[in-house]
């Protein structure tokens, strides 16, 4: 009963930081070589042909900072990055981070690099920043989510393709 309880305040969170957006990137950031670290990425491939033009999907794997141009390009209203994080939870939880006022977390690996790339995003393009952390089961090296991050995947994305402009 937890569970839902939890999965209910995140969708309900989620729902209302997306309540007036008009332009909306998501970044999928995650190791395609590390399991379930390629959470976000698996994401927003899930996306594909499920959202409207005014969402802008972008694979950023390790390397977001190099899609600092298309993503300014596109004039958001919003950005959500999308990551495996450690949180301490059950794999597949997810917690949304609003990035706006605080530092990131520390429990992303390469958080400075991550930190600076939201501080340039923010400045460059006034969006609201926010974080959907997942928490993995499995980041050895290897391909393909277990099971858990397999739900995962189908859940938010379906989510996400319900609640974006």
């Amino acid at each position: 009963m937890e569970k839902y309880a939890i999965q209910n305040d995140f969708n309900e969170k989620l729902r209302k930081w997306l309540l007036d957006a008009r332009r909306v990137v998501i970044a999928g950031i995650g190791s395609s070589i590390r399991k379930d670290d390629f959470i976000g990425v698996g994401i927003v491939k899930k996306l594909r042909g499920k959202v409207s033009r005014s969402v802008h999907l972008i694979e950023c794997e390790m390397s977001p900072e190099n899609f600092l141009e298309p993503i300014i390009h596109f004039k958001p209203t919003h950005i959500l990055l999308v990551n495996a994080a450690q949180l301490g939870l059950e794999p597949g939880s997810s917690r949304l981070i609003e990035l706006n006022r605080i530092s990131w977390p520390a429990v992303l690996t390469h958080a400075l690099t991550h930190q600076i790339f939201r501080e340039f995003l923010t400045e460059a393009t006034g969006a609201k920043v926010a974080l959907l952390a997942v928490q993995p089961k499995d980041t050895s090296f290897g391909e393909g989510f277990t099971k858990e991050l397999e739900g995962t995947v189908e859940r938010l994305s379906s989510f996400l393709s319900r609640v974006l402009p």
